[in-house]
């Protein structure tokens, strides 16, 4: 009775009800309630002015490429810049995450990344665009900090949810560029009077200036737990003071996150390179005007207000009934049918049925991102940034690779190259065929008898640390991920042999 009325004094203090971490267990989108409903609102918004900043120069490429005298490979380059550049700072940001909270990581990243939005209004050479845009791209390390928050925030219940929601209403602004800045160099162009060259330079100023004000909105506004900052946790004894070295080889020593980058890779990777190319392929290919290129290229990007949350709220479902496998199993055939789709797309002649097959494989690939997330927090409780942070770097690897590949130079067409990153998804699908939990099972094989959610979240820690208390958070989540057993496992308690946790396989 004493230990029920000390929880309801604990679940007062916070407007949503909350688990044993103090982790939301419910999702109110409406809400702005401190600090869980706070922090998902100004994670997207934050990474939604990141992602406008970063693709703000496709949608204006046949005026800025008049202007600097930009060669195809030029173009091709300053594309495969802007996504290159968030590669490491990704795999740099979950780790700030895990040793100094998203808030800290995220605002500084952005305030470091806006001076060069700044800068490319007085770009004058191919050289000076594609440094312009390959700092500009560190910003999109963001999602990762977007992601960790989230998964800081939110229950395993509704973290798929969270984690769906704030990653596609962030990545809607590469939709929202696509039709934001033509409207602004318009508006810039015709009705101030400034000519063409001029105009587009004085565009660039609305996306910095946006991001600039979302670092300071994190900053003063944000909270990087449930029960508060991570200076503050630290020095009270609260939360362990982890190490950089531990926490980083707990990661790259754990194949799951090796594989999930590399899935990630062909979704989110091919959603950035169809940010870079779509415009200028409906430009070039059927010949629209500049406004309606953008208007076609906007929609691929703005189906991220529904089809990655729904690939986010999707995995939270099957979760409930399915438990972990159902999350593998409906990433895989969601990723699998996208790649089709883009394979179709390549293939088609037509402006209106390449309009209808892009909008279907955007809905699909961009649902294969909100999965992927689904399965991103389940991975390591202790390092759990860098893990975010090599998946969300693989998405950056992957939209490189593609654009190398494919979309450089004239060795391919735009429509063969579109063709073969299809093949390519397919491909790279194939090893989620390998992710298993022994606590939970994969694709085809059941949980190992025995194994349980301690044994594998407190594998993490050493007899030395546990001894010292600093697992008691991995406690406390293994105990709430219980829930990835799914409808059928959830009720039948699993014993471990060995009261030792057996090192993560």
């Amino acid at each position: 009775m004493e230990i029920s009325q000390n929880s309801e004094k604990i679940d007062r203090k916070f407007a949503l009800p909350v688990d044993s971490e103090h982790k939301a267990t419910e999702f109110r989108l409406f809400s702005l309630a401190n600090p869980h409903m706070r922090a998902f609102h100004l994670s997207w918004i934050s990474f939604f002015s990141c992602f406008v900043s970063t693709f703000a120069a496709p949608p204006l490429l046949p005026i800025i490429r008049d202007n600097l005298n930009l060669t195809a490979t030029d173009i091709g380059n300053a594309g495969i810049a802007a996504v290159s550049g968030a590669v490491f700072a990704r795999v740099a940001m979950g780790t700030a995450c895990d040793l100094f909270g998203p808030r800290l990581a995220s605002s500084a990243l952005i305030l470091l990344t806006a001076p060069a939005v700044f800068l490319t209004a007085i770009a004058n050479s191919p050289a000076a665009f594609l440094m312009v845009r390959f700092f500009t791209g560190f910003s999109l390390a963001t999602f990762v900090s977007t992601q960790f928050w989230m998964s800081s925030m939110f229950s395993p219940a509704v973290v798929g949810t969270a984690n769906g929601l704030s990653g596609g209403w962030g990545n809607l602004g590469g939709g929202a560029t696509q039709l934001i800045m033509p409207l602004v160099y318009s508006l810039i162009h015709s009705h101030i009077g400034s000519t063409q060259f001029t105009a587009w330079r004085i565009a660039f100023f609305i996306p910095a200036f946006c991001q600039t004000l979302s670092a300071f909105a994190i900053f003063f506004l944000g909270q990087d737990m449930p029960d508060g900052n991570y200076v503050r946790l630290e020095n009270s004894g609260e939360k362990h003071k982890d190490s950089f070295s531990q926490v980083f080889y707990h990661a790259i020593t754990n194949y799951r996150g090796w594989i999930l980058a590399l899935t990630y890779g062909y979704c989110f990777g091919v959603e950035l390179t169809i940010d870079n190319i779509i415009a200028q392929y409906f430009y070039d290919r059927f010949n629209v005007n500049l406004h309606t290129a953008g208007v076609i290229a906007a929609s691929f990007g703005l189906a991220n207000l529904f089809s990655r949350p729904g690939g986010g709220v999707l995995s939270d479902v099957v979760a409930r009934r399915f438990g972990m496998r159902g999350r593998l199993w409906t990433l895989w055939v969601v990723q699998m049918i996208g790649g089709l789709l883009c394979l179709l797309l390549g293939k088609v002649g037509s402006l209106t049925a390449s309009i209808a097959v892009m909008l279907v494989f955007s809905v699909f690939v961009q649902a294969a991102c909100g999965l992927t997330f689904g399965v991103v927090p389940f991975v390591s409780r202790r390092s759990l940034g860098v893990i975010s942070g090599m998946t969300g770097g693989g998405g950056n690897v992957g939209a490189v690779l593609t654009q190398v590949i494919f979309f450089r130079g004239s060795r391919y067409s735009t429509e063969e190259g579109i063709t073969l990153m299809g093949v390519m998804i397919m491909c790279c699908s194939l090893p989620i065929l390998f992710i298993y939990f022994p606590q939970w099972g994969g694709l085809f094989f059941g949980p190992t008898k025995g194994s349980t959610e301690q044994d594998y979240y407190l594998s993490e820690w050493s007899t030395a640390e546990k001894e010292q208390g600093f697992h008691k958070m991995s406690v406390k989540f293994a105990e709430n991920s219980k829930t990835e057993r799914g409808r059928k496992g959830a009720s039948a308690p699993i014993i471990s042999d060995s009261e030792n946790p057996s090192a993560v396989l």
